[in-house]
């Protein structure tokens, strides 16, 4: 997932992909610890994904905030 397509997205949309890839990256666990998985290197891929999209939720939210302006 590319941090472009991330923008696009509504901070609901990007929550449920967050999800998503949660679920994923956790049945991609438990076939790895079977042996059954075709791709090792997706486990690392989804781990990236997942910060991406936390990061993304992050700055939406701090977009979000109305700041005061005035620092003590």
């Amino acid at each position: 997932m590319k941090p472009a397509e991330l923008k696009q997205m509504t901070l609901a949309e990007i929550k449920s992909k967050e999800s998503e890839l949660q679920k994923e990256l956790f049945n991609l666990r438990m076939r790895h610890v079977t042996s059954q998985i075709e791709n090792p290197l997706r486990l690392r891929a989804l781990r990236k994904d997942i910060a991406r999209v936390k990061t993304a939720i992050t700055g939406m939210e701090k977009k979000a905030l109305p700041s005061s302006g005035a620092r003590q």
